[in-house]
């Protein structure tokens, strides 16, 4: 299995959401699941993990999910190399079992070219970086995601997914 995750957040509350689905190419998911969570700390920059990190923990840990990839919504390194983002710390506190995805949709400083992933006819680059993936292998995966444009379409779902539950709760 296969998860897209995203948090959405009020003021003092977030939403995390997931779509599953078992295929890169599957244009629908198998399933949606989501979480909520109570006092979230402010958004303090250079600490955007400490924000959004319990939320995913929870949300995986609420329905028992056990994917091989969660592909998140950011970076999983900041500078494409080493420089730890969400996906990192994702990643190790998850134990390095399940391999991570970021898909990011604006650049970070320093980002290099080598992380640039060009789908549909945007001219617009989404950012992707991975760990227990080689990132050429997970850039290859999210651009064989269903979709004619440039965010795949569970992508662009699980945001849509994550907002509505947020705000209807």
């Amino acid at each position: 299995m296969k998860l897209a995750v995203d948090v959405y957040y009020l003021e003092k509350s977030a939403y995390a959401a997931a779509v599953a689905f078992s295929s890169w190419k599957d244009e629908k998911h198998q399933g949606i699941f989501g979480a909520r969570l109570s006092n979230i700390s402010a958004y303090r920059p250079g600490a955007f993990y400490k924000r959004e990190l319990p939320c995913i923990l929870r949300l995986l840990q609420e329905h028992n999910l056990k994917p091989e990839f969660i592909i998140i919504d950011g970076y999983v390194f900041l500078d494409g190399d080493s420089q730890t983002g969400l996906g990192k710390h994702l990643y190790d506190a998850l134990s390095g079992q399940v391999k991570i995805i970021g898909v990011a949709k604006r650049p970070f400083s320093n980002i290099p070219k080598k992380c640039e992933l060009l789908r549909g006819d945007s001219r617009r680059p989404l950012y992707v970086t991975s760990a227990g993936v080689a990132q050429e292998e997970a850039k290859k995966k999210i651009k064989s995601m269903a979709g004619k444009h440039r965010v795949p379409y569970l992508l662009k779902k699980v945001d849509q997914v994550c907002r509505k539950m947020a705000i209807q709760r």
